[in-house]
Formats: C-alpha cells, sequence, structure tokens
C-alpha cells in the first residue's frame, strides 16, 4: 500500500504543490491581517487553515491525476514522458482514476470546513471542472499556457472567497487584493509553463498538439515567457496600491518592495539559464527557481505584513 502511494504521489508530482499553495497562503494571511473595504476583521480560526491545506492538496491531486489519465497515450509518443507511470505500466489506469475521485471528493468535502460560509461548497464543482478541463486544452489551443495559470491563479481568490465571503458579497472591491495576486500567478506560471513546454517542440508538432513553442518557435516563445514574468513583476508592484481604487488597505513596506526587487533578479536568472539553443536547463529553470520565488515570497510577504 505504501508502495502504491509513493507511486501515485510521484506521478502527480506532489513535491510541485509549492507553486500554488504559498500563493493560497499568502492570501489567507492578508485576508486575516488585512480589514475589510468596510473596516472589519477576519478572526483566524485553525478550522479554516486545515481546510486550505486539505482543498489544496485533494485539488491539485486531481487536476494532476487526471491530467495523467488523459494524457496517457500522449505521453507514450513522447520520448521525454513515455517512462512516466501510466505509459510505462508502473500504475493501473484504474488506480488513478480511484485515486483521483477519492481526491475530488476529499476536495468537495474540505470546503465544508468553512461553514457557515457556503460559498466555497457551490463553487467547488466549477472550480474542480475548470481545473480539469485544462487536460484538454493542448488539443486545440495555443493559449493552453494561460489556462494552466488561471486554474492557479484560483488557488489564491479561493483562499480569499473562503475566509471573507460575506464581505465579497457585500462589496466586490473587497476580492481586489487577492485578483491582484492571483493575475500575478497566472503570468508568473504561464510564462514559466511556456518555458517548460520548450522541450517538448517536436512531440508536440509530430502529435498535433497546441503550444506556444509549437506555434511561434523557440525563441519567440522564450520573449513570450519573458513578457509574462516582466508583467508578473509589474503587478506584483500594484498589490499595495489597490485601497486606491477602492480596496482594503495592504499596508507593505521596504521589506515587500525588496522581496519584488529579488524576485525580478530571479526570474531574469530563470531566463538565463534557457536559449533556444540550450535547453538543458529547462528543468532547473522550472523547478528550483521557481520554488525559491513562491516559497521565498510567502516567507517575505508574511515577515512584512506581521511586523
Amino acid at each position: 500500500m505504501w508502495t502504491r502511494l509513493r507511486q501515485l504521489l510521484e506521478m502527480i508530482r506532489f513535491s510541485h504543490t509549492v507553486f500554488a499553495l504559498p500563493f493560497a497562503l499568502l492570501a489567507a494571511e492578508m485576508a486575516w491581517c488585512v480589514p475589510t473595504v468596510q473596516g472589519q476583521t477576519v478572526p483566524f480560526r485553525w478550522r479554516e487553515l486545515v481546510g486550505i491545506l486539505v482543498c489544496m492538496v485533494c485539488a491539485r491531486s486531481t487536476a494532476m491525476a487526471f491530467n495523467r489519465l488523459a494524457d496517457r497515450e500522449l505521453d507514450r509518443l513522447n520520448p521525454r514522458t513515455r517512462h512516466r507511470h501510466l505509459p510505462a505500466g508502473i500504475l493501473t489506469v484504474r488506480c488513478v482514476a480511484v485515486f483521483a475521485a477519492l481526491m475530488a471528493v476529499g476536495f468537495v468535502a474540505g470546503t465544508t470546513l468553512f461553514l457557515p460560509n457556503r460559498l466555497p461548497l457551490y463553487l467547488a464543482l466549477p472550480v474542480l471542472g475548470f481545473l480539469l478541463a485544462y487536460s484538454y486544452t493542448k488539443r486545440f489551443t495555443w493559449a493552453a499556457h494561460f489556462w494552466l495559470g488561471a486554474a492557479l491563479m484560483l488557488a489564491p481568490i479561493a483562499t480569499w472567497i473562503a475566509l471573507r465571503g460575506a464581505a465579497v458579497l457585500d462589496d466586490a472591491r473587497d476580492l481586489l487584493p487577492a485578483v491582484t495576486l492571483g493575475l500575478a500567478v497566472l503570468l508568473w506560471v504561464a510564462g514559466f509553463d511556456i518555458i517548460y513546454a520548450c522541450q517538448d517542440v517536436a512531440s508536440d508538432l509530430r502529435t498535433g498538439l497546441h503550444s506556444v513553442p509549437a506555434r511561434m518557435g523557440l525563441r519567440r516563445a522564450l520573449q513570450v515567457a519573458a513578457l509574462c514574468h516582466l508583467l508578473m513583476v509589474c503587478v506584483l508592484l500594484t498589490l499595495p496600491l489597490g485601497h486606491y481604487v477602492g480596496g482594503p488597505p495592504l499596508h507593505l513596506g521596504w521589506i515587500y518592495w525588496t522581496s519584488i526587487a529579488a524576485v525580478g533578479l530571479l526570474l531574469v536568472y530563470e531566463h538565463r539559464l534557457v536559449r533556444p539553443d540550450d535547453l538543458s536547463r529547462a528543468n532547473t529553470a522550472f523547478f528550483h527557481v521557481n520554488a525559491i520565488i513562491s516559497i521565498g515570497l510567502f516567507l517575505v510577504v508574511t515577515v512584512d505584513l506581521w511586523t
């Protein structure tokens, strides 16, 4: 049983949870620290923190397992992915399908931890449907990278709604910090997913899949990724300014501004790791640098919010 569980966690790249989870936790901290537009505060509850962790882990696990099921035949045709658990026969379709179903049930059940706020429960199935739909986007659009970014964008927005549902319903401007943070996540994820997809250009063209590198070529694709990351930094710079257009006051100081400068430098380093004629360090750019960005930004902004 433990061997099978380890194989399932390897299949869904459980360690990649660090990409979205820190932004969900960051949104939670902002939701607890920042007064609503109406000037009210949202109390911290351990049950809701557990709910965030359960929903994040279960939603991502469902989406990743479903993606492996949907792409198993395509993965078999791609030299880079043919050794994944389903194409290689390490796991069966039935096993992965049962795992995905259990994780989906866990996600929906996790939303009940936010009661009496019913919005997470009402939105659970639409959110899950949006996450699962990503698995088919490469079949019909090169903008699949941005769909993936939008899927991870839901992490901070859904967290904010789960904790401040009443305030959001009273005044939609209360959602502004979460939307800003979510937009930064969308651009960040789309950018590094384009870099990652550069490894599969030949396979995508052969199998008829769509991606920015397959449509525009490697050099232009890396330029699009760089533009996404430049826009991400610009969006993050506006995060503390939302109260000027009616959003809740988010007081961030020099620690935050320093962290944004560090994020910009890390993104420059990420783009220096990959070139159209050398993609050998794409995995380093994809995982290591982006893990530092997500975890580091969470830790630094946490310090700024609580000092």
